[in-house]
């Protein structure tokens, strides 16, 4: 029997479309991506589509899993424009 594994990072990348699609996520111009908590159901709209519509090779669980991982790596805030901002207040 042989396995197939899902590379990290197409797995992140549609985790990341997800998340955006359902408004739960929005990116810093600069540097990347940051929670957007506006509208609070966004989350619970994110995880719904991934239960509807899993990565091709990820179940349903898997999916939902993988969503829920991503979006707690994010933060409230880029964490670069952050450093910046302390930076620039320093000095």
């Amino acid at each position: 029997m042989k396995i197939h594994t899902l590379k990290a990072e197409p797995t992140r990348g549609w985790a990341l479309s997800i998340l955006k699609e359902a408004g739960a996520i929005r990116e810093c111009e600069e540097h990347g991506w940051m929670q957007d908590r506006a509208d609070p159901h966004a989350r619970e709209r994110a995880l719904e589509i991934a239960r509807r519509e899993p990565l091709v090779g990820l179940s349903d669980r898997a999916a939902v899993a993988l969503i829920r991982d991503v979006l707690d790596e994010l933060g409230d805030t880029c964490p670069e424009c952050a450093q910046e901002q302390s930076s620039k207040l320093a000095s």
